[in-house]
Protein backbone atom coordinates (compact mmCIF):
# COMPACT_ATOMS: atom_id res chain seq x y z
CA UNK A 1 0.00 0.00 0.00
CA UNK A 2 1.31 3.18 -0.87
CA UNK A 3 1.83 6.50 1.38
CA UNK A 4 -1.15 8.06 0.11
CA UNK A 5 -3.36 4.67 0.94
CA UNK A 6 -1.74 4.50 4.31
CA UNK A 7 -2.90 7.90 5.09
CA UNK A 8 -6.21 7.37 3.73
CA UNK A 9 -6.20 4.41 6.05
CA UNK A 10 -4.96 6.22 9.31
CA UNK A 11 -8.06 9.30 8.40
CA UNK A 12 -10.36 6.56 7.97
CA UNK A 13 -10.08 5.13 11.60
CA UNK A 14 -9.51 8.43 12.78
CA UNK A 15 -13.06 9.57 11.79
CA UNK A 16 -14.50 6.64 13.36
CA UNK A 17 -12.60 6.69 16.47
CA UNK A 18 -14.08 10.54 16.85
CA UNK A 19 -17.59 9.25 16.02
CA UNK A 20 -17.50 6.58 18.76
CA UNK A 21 -16.40 9.46 20.47
CA UNK A 22 -19.48 11.42 19.91
CA UNK A 23 -21.96 8.43 19.97
CA UNK A 24 -20.54 6.88 23.65
CA UNK A 25 -20.57 10.81 24.92
CA UNK A 26 -24.57 10.86 23.39
CA UNK A 27 -24.90 7.32 25.33
CA UNK A 28 -24.28 8.55 28.76
CA UNK A 29 -25.65 11.92 28.44
CA UNK A 30 -28.84 10.48 27.60
CA UNK A 31 -28.00 7.90 30.58
CA UNK A 32 -27.45 10.49 32.67
CA UNK A 33 -30.35 12.48 31.95
CA UNK A 34 -33.12 9.82 32.71
CA UNK A 35 -31.33 8.81 35.98
CA UNK A 36 -32.14 12.77 36.74
CA UNK A 37 -35.45 12.94 35.86
CA UNK A 38 -35.56 14.91 32.64
CA UNK A 39 -38.13 14.33 29.78
CA UNK A 40 -36.85 13.20 26.33
CA UNK A 41 -36.53 17.08 25.28
CA UNK A 42 -33.49 17.77 27.36
CA UNK A 43 -32.00 15.22 26.09
CA UNK A 44 -33.05 16.09 22.18
CA UNK A 45 -31.47 19.56 23.28
CA UNK A 46 -28.53 18.19 24.60
CA UNK A 47 -27.36 15.03 22.27
CA UNK A 48 -26.10 18.12 19.67
CA UNK A 49 -23.94 21.43 19.91
CA UNK A 50 -26.40 24.36 19.45
CA UNK A 51 -24.22 25.71 16.58
CA UNK A 52 -21.69 24.62 14.79
CA UNK A 53 -19.66 26.48 12.12
CA UNK A 54 -17.28 25.33 9.49
CA UNK A 55 -14.86 28.15 7.47
CA UNK A 56 -12.75 27.90 5.13
CA UNK A 57 -9.78 29.89 4.98
CA UNK A 58 -7.30 30.83 2.12
CA UNK A 59 -3.91 31.58 3.61
CA UNK A 60 -0.95 32.71 1.54
CA UNK A 61 1.89 30.05 1.90
CA UNK A 62 5.55 31.09 1.85
CA UNK A 63 6.20 29.34 -1.61
CA UNK A 64 3.74 32.15 -3.21
CA UNK A 65 0.86 29.66 -3.44
CA UNK A 66 -2.48 30.18 -1.34
CA UNK A 67 -3.38 26.92 0.28
CA UNK A 68 -7.10 26.58 1.54
CA UNK A 69 -7.39 25.07 4.83
CA UNK A 70 -11.28 24.10 6.98
CA UNK A 71 -11.56 24.84 10.40
CA UNK A 72 -14.45 24.57 12.64
CA UNK A 73 -16.43 26.17 16.10
CA UNK A 74 -18.63 24.14 17.67
CA UNK A 75 -20.72 25.73 20.47
CA UNK A 76 -22.32 23.06 22.47
CA UNK A 77 -25.10 25.02 25.36
CA UNK A 78 -24.81 28.39 26.46
CA UNK A 79 -27.47 28.30 28.16
CA UNK A 80 -25.60 29.13 31.79
CA UNK A 81 -23.28 31.59 29.71
CA UNK A 82 -20.42 32.10 27.26
CA UNK A 83 -18.87 28.94 25.57
CA UNK A 84 -15.69 28.00 26.50
CA UNK A 85 -12.79 25.66 24.57
CA UNK A 86 -9.75 25.03 23.33
CA UNK A 87 -8.84 25.16 19.55
CA UNK A 88 -6.79 22.18 18.09
CA UNK A 89 -4.13 22.26 14.67
CA UNK A 90 -4.21 18.84 13.70
CA UNK A 91 -4.05 17.20 10.41
CA UNK A 92 -6.62 14.75 11.65
CA UNK A 93 -9.49 17.69 13.18
CA UNK A 94 -12.87 16.53 12.09
CA UNK A 95 -16.34 17.29 12.81
CA UNK A 96 -17.75 15.08 14.99
CA UNK A 97 -14.67 15.09 17.17
CA UNK A 98 -15.37 18.89 17.54
CA UNK A 99 -18.57 18.41 18.30
CA UNK A 100 -18.08 15.56 20.70
CA UNK A 101 -15.16 17.45 22.91
CA UNK A 102 -17.84 20.49 22.83
CA UNK A 103 -20.15 18.38 24.16
CA UNK A 104 -17.21 17.63 26.68
CA UNK A 105 -16.71 21.44 27.95
CA UNK A 106 -20.17 21.45 28.86
CA UNK A 107 -19.32 18.75 31.30
CA UNK A 108 -16.42 19.96 32.72
CA UNK A 109 -17.85 23.22 33.56
CA UNK A 110 -20.84 21.91 35.32
CA UNK A 111 -18.77 19.55 37.29
CA UNK A 112 -16.78 22.42 38.48
CA UNK A 113 -19.66 25.08 38.60
CA UNK A 114 -18.20 27.71 36.15
CA UNK A 115 -20.72 30.05 34.63
CA UNK A 116 -20.14 28.55 31.27
CA UNK A 117 -20.95 26.49 28.51
CA UNK A 118 -18.54 24.09 26.18
CA UNK A 119 -16.81 25.45 23.01
CA UNK A 120 -14.31 23.33 20.74
CA UNK A 121 -12.42 24.32 17.30
CA UNK A 122 -9.88 23.22 15.30
CA UNK A 123 -8.14 23.93 12.27
CA UNK A 124 -7.28 20.46 9.41
CA UNK A 125 -3.24 21.22 9.39
CA UNK A 126 -0.11 19.77 9.95
CA UNK A 127 1.43 22.41 12.26
CA UNK A 128 4.99 20.98 12.21
CA UNK A 129 4.87 21.13 8.78
CA UNK A 130 4.28 25.12 8.55
CA UNK A 131 6.77 28.08 9.33
CA UNK A 132 6.13 30.73 11.87
CA UNK A 133 4.97 33.00 9.38
CA UNK A 134 2.37 30.48 7.88
CA UNK A 135 0.80 29.80 11.36
CA UNK A 136 0.49 33.22 12.24
CA UNK A 137 -1.38 33.76 8.98
CA UNK A 138 -3.55 30.76 9.55
CA UNK A 139 -4.34 31.58 13.15
CA UNK A 140 -5.35 35.47 12.17
CA UNK A 141 -6.91 34.14 9.08
CA UNK A 142 -9.41 31.55 11.91
CA UNK A 143 -10.13 34.60 13.98
CA UNK A 144 -11.25 36.30 11.22
CA UNK A 145 -13.73 33.74 10.12
CA UNK A 146 -15.01 32.72 13.23
CA UNK A 147 -15.00 36.49 14.63
CA UNK A 148 -18.92 36.90 14.77
CA UNK A 149 -19.72 33.81 16.81
CA UNK A 150 -16.86 34.37 19.35
CA UNK A 151 -15.80 37.21 22.31
CA UNK A 152 -15.84 37.44 26.02
CA UNK A 153 -19.25 37.24 26.56
CA UNK A 154 -19.91 34.83 23.51
CA UNK A 155 -17.66 32.32 23.25
CA UNK A 156 -13.83 32.29 24.21
CA UNK A 157 -10.80 29.75 22.61
CA UNK A 158 -8.13 28.69 24.51
CA UNK A 159 -4.75 26.59 23.32
CA UNK A 160 -5.44 22.62 22.62
CA UNK A 161 -3.56 20.35 20.54
CA UNK A 162 -0.47 21.73 18.54
CA UNK A 163 -1.90 25.14 19.75
CA UNK A 164 0.61 27.74 22.04
CA UNK A 165 0.46 30.67 24.09
CA UNK A 166 2.31 32.26 21.21
CA UNK A 167 -1.09 31.39 18.62
CA UNK A 168 -3.44 32.60 21.86
CA UNK A 169 -1.63 36.09 21.26
CA UNK A 170 -1.72 36.24 17.55
CA UNK A 171 -5.72 35.29 17.59
CA UNK A 172 -6.02 37.89 20.66
CA UNK A 173 -4.24 40.61 18.80
CA UNK A 174 -6.70 39.82 15.32
CA UNK A 175 -9.80 40.06 17.15
CA UNK A 176 -8.62 43.32 18.93
CA UNK A 177 -8.00 44.92 14.98
CA UNK A 178 -11.17 43.80 14.54
CA UNK A 179 -12.96 45.27 16.92
CA UNK A 180 -10.77 48.60 17.43
CA UNK A 181 -9.76 47.58 21.34
CA UNK A 182 -8.40 45.82 23.76
CA UNK A 183 -9.47 42.15 24.52
CA UNK A 184 -7.83 40.08 26.61
CA UNK A 185 -10.78 38.73 27.55
CA UNK A 186 -11.16 36.92 24.48
CA UNK A 187 -9.12 34.01 25.16
CA UNK A 188 -7.16 32.33 27.72
CA UNK A 189 -3.68 30.94 27.83
CA UNK A 190 -2.03 34.04 27.05
CA UNK A 191 1.52 34.87 27.38
CA UNK A 192 1.58 36.71 30.65
CA UNK A 193 2.80 40.17 29.73
CA UNK A 194 -0.82 40.10 27.35
CA UNK A 195 -2.74 39.35 30.03
CA UNK A 196 -1.98 34.78 30.93
CA UNK A 197 -2.69 33.87 34.06
CA UNK A 198 -0.11 32.54 36.70
CA UNK A 199 -0.53 28.64 36.75
CA UNK A 200 -1.98 27.59 33.85
CA UNK A 201 0.38 26.08 31.35
CA UNK A 202 0.72 23.15 34.57
CA UNK A 203 -3.04 23.39 35.91
CA UNK A 204 -4.13 20.71 33.92
CA UNK A 205 -1.67 18.22 35.66
CA UNK A 206 -2.13 19.98 38.92
CA UNK A 207 -5.54 19.30 38.79
CA UNK A 208 -5.21 15.45 37.93
CA UNK A 209 -2.82 15.37 41.01
CA UNK A 210 -5.59 16.91 43.07
CA UNK A 211 -8.08 14.39 41.89
CA UNK A 212 -5.51 11.54 42.49
CA UNK A 213 -5.16 12.93 46.20
CA UNK A 214 -8.94 12.95 46.65
CA UNK A 215 -9.35 9.07 45.01
CA UNK A 216 -6.34 7.49 47.49
CA UNK A 217 -7.59 9.19 50.33
CA UNK A 218 -11.25 7.79 49.79
CA UNK A 219 -9.42 3.98 49.31
CA UNK A 220 -7.41 4.79 52.50
CA UNK A 221 -3.52 4.83 50.27
CA UNK A 222 -0.86 7.35 51.20
CA UNK A 223 0.33 9.16 48.43
CA UNK A 224 3.40 8.46 49.75
CA UNK A 225 5.33 5.23 48.58
CA UNK A 226 2.37 4.75 46.56
CA UNK A 227 2.92 2.92 43.13
CA UNK A 228 2.31 4.90 40.20
CA UNK A 229 2.19 4.04 36.73
CA UNK A 230 1.86 6.64 33.95
CA UNK A 231 0.68 5.98 30.26
CA UNK A 232 2.36 9.01 28.40
CA UNK A 233 5.14 11.37 28.85
CA UNK A 234 4.16 14.35 26.87
CA UNK A 235 3.05 17.83 29.04
CA UNK A 236 0.30 16.65 31.14
CA UNK A 237 2.09 13.17 31.45
CA UNK A 238 5.60 14.63 32.33
CA UNK A 239 4.69 17.24 34.62
CA UNK A 240 2.21 14.34 36.23
CA UNK A 241 5.20 12.02 36.95
CA UNK A 242 7.11 15.05 38.40
CA UNK A 243 4.32 16.56 40.89
CA UNK A 244 3.66 12.65 41.71
CA UNK A 245 7.43 11.89 42.61
CA UNK A 246 8.13 15.01 44.26
CA UNK A 247 4.96 13.98 46.46
CA UNK A 248 6.96 11.02 47.52
CA UNK A 249 5.35 8.60 45.26
CA UNK A 250 7.13 5.85 43.56
CA UNK A 251 6.40 6.55 40.07
CA UNK A 252 7.18 2.27 38.83
CA UNK A 253 6.40 3.57 35.13
CA UNK A 254 5.73 6.27 32.14
CA UNK A 255 5.68 5.60 28.80
CA UNK A 256 6.37 7.43 25.24
CA UNK A 257 4.63 6.39 21.61
CA UNK A 258 7.66 4.32 21.59
CA UNK A 259 7.61 2.26 24.34
CA UNK A 260 7.57 2.38 28.33
CA UNK A 261 9.99 2.02 31.08
CA UNK A 262 9.53 0.11 34.23
CA UNK A 263 11.30 -0.30 37.69
CA UNK A 264 9.67 -1.41 40.54
CA UNK A 265 11.36 0.49 42.95
CA UNK A 266 10.79 3.73 41.39
CA UNK A 267 12.21 5.52 38.70
CA UNK A 268 14.24 8.92 38.30
CA UNK A 269 11.71 11.36 37.01
CA UNK A 270 13.76 14.32 37.04
CA UNK A 271 16.19 12.13 34.87
CA UNK A 272 14.46 11.02 32.18
CA UNK A 273 13.00 14.57 31.72
CA UNK A 274 15.96 15.85 31.47
CA UNK A 275 16.75 13.02 28.89
CA UNK A 276 13.66 13.06 26.56
CA UNK A 277 13.38 15.17 23.23
CA UNK A 278 11.00 18.38 22.37
CA UNK A 279 8.07 15.50 21.47
CA UNK A 280 8.58 14.10 25.15
CA UNK A 281 10.35 10.90 23.44
CA UNK A 282 12.94 8.94 26.39
CA UNK A 283 12.34 5.23 25.77
CA UNK A 284 14.09 5.04 22.73
CA UNK A 285 17.47 5.88 24.75
CA UNK A 286 16.86 2.23 26.61
CA UNK A 287 16.80 -1.33 26.31
CA UNK A 288 14.32 -3.81 27.81
CA UNK A 289 11.69 -1.10 27.21
CA UNK A 290 7.73 -2.79 27.34
CA UNK A 291 4.91 -1.82 25.42
CA UNK A 292 2.06 0.92 26.09
CA UNK A 293 -0.18 -2.32 26.52
CA UNK A 294 2.07 -3.78 29.18
CA UNK A 295 2.24 -0.56 31.39
CA UNK A 296 -1.56 -0.91 31.75
CA UNK A 297 -1.68 -4.08 33.55
CA UNK A 298 1.37 -3.56 35.58
CA UNK A 299 1.00 -4.30 39.60
CA UNK A 300 0.87 -0.74 40.68
CA UNK A 301 -1.82 1.15 42.69
CA UNK A 302 -2.60 3.99 40.88
CA UNK A 303 -2.78 3.82 37.05
CA UNK A 304 -3.12 7.16 35.41
CA UNK A 305 -3.33 7.31 31.28
CA UNK A 306 -2.29 10.25 29.68
CA UNK A 307 -1.62 9.69 26.39
CA UNK A 308 -4.57 8.56 23.98
CA UNK A 309 -8.05 7.36 23.96
CA UNK A 310 -9.51 4.17 23.90
CA UNK A 311 -6.66 2.51 25.40
CA UNK A 312 -8.57 -0.21 28.49
CA UNK A 313 -11.01 -1.53 26.40
CA UNK A 314 -13.41 -5.12 27.36
CA UNK A 315 -9.92 -7.12 26.13
CA UNK A 316 -7.76 -6.08 28.88
CA UNK A 317 -9.93 -4.48 31.65
CA UNK A 318 -9.75 -7.77 33.68
CA UNK A 319 -6.12 -7.69 33.33
CA UNK A 320 -5.56 -4.25 35.52
CA UNK A 321 -4.35 -4.14 38.97
CA UNK A 322 -4.38 -0.99 40.31
CA UNK A 323 -7.04 0.24 42.71
CA UNK A 324 -7.63 3.25 41.22
CA UNK A 325 -7.35 4.73 38.02
CA UNK A 326 -7.07 8.58 36.98
CA UNK A 327 -7.97 9.34 33.36
CA UNK A 328 -5.74 12.27 32.30
CA UNK A 329 -6.06 11.27 28.86
CA UNK A 330 -9.65 12.58 26.62
CA UNK A 331 -10.98 9.30 26.75
CA UNK A 332 -8.70 6.75 27.39
CA UNK A 333 -11.44 3.94 28.86
CA UNK A 334 -14.63 2.36 26.77
CA UNK A 335 -17.77 2.26 28.22
CA UNK A 336 -17.47 -1.83 28.44
CA UNK A 337 -13.99 -1.12 30.18
CA UNK A 338 -16.26 1.52 32.74
CA UNK A 339 -18.45 -1.21 33.88
CA UNK A 340 -15.71 -3.72 34.00
CA UNK A 341 -13.61 -2.09 36.28
CA UNK A 342 -16.59 -0.49 38.21
CA UNK A 343 -18.13 -3.97 39.05
CA UNK A 344 -14.17 -5.24 39.94
CA UNK A 345 -14.52 -2.15 42.60
CA UNK A 346 -11.60 -0.21 40.78
CA UNK A 347 -12.17 3.79 41.84
CA UNK A 348 -12.25 5.40 38.24
CA UNK A 349 -12.07 9.14 38.15
CA UNK A 350 -13.30 10.11 34.57
CA UNK A 351 -11.65 12.13 32.54
CA UNK A 352 -14.41 14.96 32.23
CA UNK A 353 -13.49 15.40 36.09
CA UNK A 354 -9.74 14.95 36.76
CA UNK A 355 -8.81 17.16 33.41
CA UNK A 356 -10.56 20.02 34.57
CA UNK A 357 -8.13 21.84 35.82
CA UNK A 358 -7.18 23.29 32.93
CA UNK A 359 -10.88 25.18 32.38
CA UNK A 360 -10.97 26.14 36.06
CA UNK A 361 -7.37 28.49 35.31
CA UNK A 362 -8.97 29.60 32.14
CA UNK A 363 -11.79 30.90 33.78
CA UNK A 364 -9.34 32.20 36.30
CA UNK A 365 -8.04 34.25 33.69
CA UNK A 366 -10.94 34.80 32.08
CA UNK A 367 -11.84 36.99 35.43
CA UNK A 368 -8.15 38.73 36.41
CA UNK A 369 -8.81 40.07 32.60
CA UNK A 370 -12.27 41.20 33.24
CA UNK A 371 -11.50 42.73 36.78
CA UNK A 372 -8.30 44.18 35.57
CA UNK A 373 -6.36 42.92 38.48
CA UNK A 374 -3.78 40.00 38.36
CA UNK A 375 -3.33 36.93 40.90
CA UNK A 376 0.21 35.72 42.06
CA UNK A 377 0.58 31.51 41.90
CA UNK A 378 0.22 30.88 44.91
CA UNK A 379 -3.64 32.22 44.76
CA UNK A 380 -4.16 30.64 41.57
CA UNK A 381 -3.13 26.94 42.82
CA UNK A 382 -5.19 27.91 46.39
CA UNK A 383 -8.34 28.86 44.31
CA UNK A 384 -7.68 25.46 41.63
CA UNK A 385 -7.47 23.17 44.62
CA UNK A 386 -10.56 24.38 46.90
CA UNK A 387 -12.28 24.09 43.23
CA UNK A 388 -11.48 20.87 42.24
CA UNK A 389 -11.63 19.02 46.02
CA UNK A 390 -15.53 20.31 46.06
CA UNK A 391 -16.12 19.19 42.49
CA UNK A 392 -14.72 15.47 43.08
CA UNK A 393 -16.63 15.24 45.98
CA UNK A 394 -19.76 16.41 44.90
CA UNK A 395 -19.31 13.63 42.27
CA UNK A 396 -18.32 11.20 44.91
CA UNK A 397 -21.25 11.59 46.60
CA UNK A 398 -23.43 11.98 43.88
CA UNK A 399 -21.64 8.15 42.73
CA UNK A 400 -22.56 6.49 46.07
CA UNK A 401 -25.95 8.32 46.97
CA UNK A 402 -27.29 6.97 43.65
CA UNK A 403 -25.10 3.77 43.10
CA UNK A 404 -23.62 4.19 40.02
CA UNK A 405 -20.32 4.45 38.95
CA UNK A 406 -17.94 7.69 38.88
CA UNK A 407 -18.48 8.35 35.19
CA UNK A 408 -22.35 7.83 35.15
CA UNK A 409 -22.09 10.13 38.01
CA UNK A 410 -19.97 13.10 36.61
CA UNK A 411 -22.08 13.25 33.97
CA UNK A 412 -25.04 13.48 36.13
CA UNK A 413 -23.26 16.59 38.19
CA UNK A 414 -22.40 18.04 34.67
CA UNK A 415 -25.50 17.98 32.61
CA UNK A 416 -27.65 19.02 35.61
CA UNK A 417 -26.60 22.57 35.59
CA UNK A 418 -26.88 23.38 31.86
CA UNK A 419 -30.45 21.46 32.23
CA UNK A 420 -31.81 23.55 34.85
CA UNK A 421 -30.44 26.73 32.93
CA UNK A 422 -32.08 25.87 30.11
CA UNK A 423 -35.40 24.93 31.52
CA UNK A 424 -35.33 28.38 33.47
CA UNK A 425 -34.79 30.36 30.13
CA UNK A 426 -37.49 28.43 28.64
CA UNK A 427 -36.04 26.88 26.14
CA UNK A 428 -37.12 23.09 26.63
Amino acid sequence: MGAAGVAGKVSEQKMEESLNLFTSTQVVIKEALNKLGYADEMYELLKEPLRMLTVRIPIRMDDGSTKIFTGYRSQHNDAVGPTKGGVRFHPEVNEDEVKALSMWMSLKCGIVDLPYGGGKGGIICDPRSMSMGELERLSRGYVRAISQIVGPTKDIPAPDVYTNSQIMAWMMDEYSRLREYDSPGFITGKPLVLGGSQGREKATAQGVVICIEEAAKKRGISIEGARVAVQGFGNAGSFLAKFMHDAGAKVVAISDAYGALYDPNGLDIDYLLDRRDSFGTVTTLFDNTLTNEELLELDCDILVPAAVSNQITAANAHDIKASIIVEAANGPTTLEATKILSDRGILLVPDVLASSGGVTVSYFEWVQNNQGYYWTEDEVTEKLEKVLVQAFDNVYQTSQQRKVNMRLAAYMVGARKMSEASRFRGWV
